[in-house]
């Protein structure tokens, strides 16, 4: 879909591969609001032209007819091609939240006016992201603050970061370099200033970047110290005399709840079962869990949940 670029120098190269089905989507919605435009004008100007003062051709006795026939026929085309534009766009956003199983987690917490980026080793950085190429890369990002919106013109995704929440991308780079990111969505006074860049780097190249890093243990190490500290150990760890629903094995499998319910212990599951403990009570246990909220930032929250997931489970569905 290079074309699309040539004829707007304002969209740069897509970079992944959904970028050319998000290119072909987009030249179908503006191929069709210029043919519905096209066909607009075309009437006006035919009525206009047809109805004008002095034309004693026109029929002006404002006799009605009608003809059920054009009139089901152009309803009935017009439903079939946006019902395919709707389709064609649904697809395309299924194939983006369908992630691949093998895809690398990155943690990414969006605060005024910063995106803080967390890798499972411990390596941190701020406005920026280093990732490999032709690695398929998963990003669960939170807000600490107000909405923001992650966005890499050159990848084809922006998803909106809600505070409260836990939201996901991915995507797979396939050429290296370097890449603009932004933040879409209004955020307050120095909006314009949280800005940053994607570093694709070829995979000897990433490992020697990791290994540079100044670190203080993986983020599984320091969740497991926070755990601790944080008092959850004395009723969710193995041996614990506490009635608490244990975590070894949890990632990944089904729970059910004491509504009837099951859910999938992913990273949005376990989030939640710290902030909002009574929300999805686990089934057979009562709720004496206290919330969290307020009293674990959103770094600390990431540390936890990876020590969490370290204790193992089953792998995570598909998206």
């Amino acid at each position: 879909m290079n074309w699309i670029r040539h004829a707007n120098p304002l969209l740069p190269y897509g970079e992944t591969p959904h970028a050319s089905s998000v290119d072909l989507l987009f030249a179908g919605l503006l191929a069709s609001a210029v043919l519905v435009l096209i066909l607009l004008f075309f009437l006006l100007l035919r009525f206009a032209i047809h109805y004008r003062a002095g034309n004693a051709e026109a029929d002006r006795d404002h006799r009605i007819k009608k003809s059920w026939k054009l009139e089901t026929a152009w309803t009935a085309a017009a439903l079939v091609a946006f019902l395919a534009l709707f389709f064609w766009g649904a697809r395309l956003y299924l194939d983006l939240y369908n992630v691949p199983t093998d895809a690398a987690p990155i943690y990414v917490v969006a605060k005024q006016w910063m995106w803080k980026v967390q890798h499972p080793g411990g390596q941190r950085e701020i406005n920026e992201l280093h990732i490999p190429v032709n690695q398929a890369v998963r990003l669960i990002m939170s807000s600490q603050d107000v909405i923001h919106s992650f966005f890499i013109p050159s990848f084809r995704v922006k998803h909106d970061v809600l505070p409260g929440t836990s939201e996901e991308i991915w995507f797979d780079p396939r050429k290296a370099g370097i890449f603009h990111l932004f933040c879409a969505e209004y955020c307050g006074t120095d909006h314009s200033r949280m800005t940053g860049r994607v570093v694709v780097m070829r995979q000897p190249e990433f490992e020697q970047w990791l290994a540079q890093q100044d670190v203080n243990g993986t983020l599984t190490a320091q969740g497991a110290t926070l755990f601790r500290q944080s008092g959850c150990s004395g009723c969710h760890a193995d041996g614990s005399t506490v009635r608490a629903p244990l975590l070894t094995g949890l990632y990944g499998k089904r729970v059910p709840l004491s509504d009837g319910t099951m859910e999938v212990a992913d990273e949005r599951f376990i989030r939640d079962s710290i902030l909002k403990p009574r929300a999805r009570i686990a089934a057979g246990y009562q709720p004496v869990m206290p919330s969290y909220e307020g009293k674990l930032s959103e770094d600390e929250i990431i540390k936890i949940v990876a020590y969490i997931k370290s204790l193992g489970g089953e792998p995570e569905p598909p998206r």
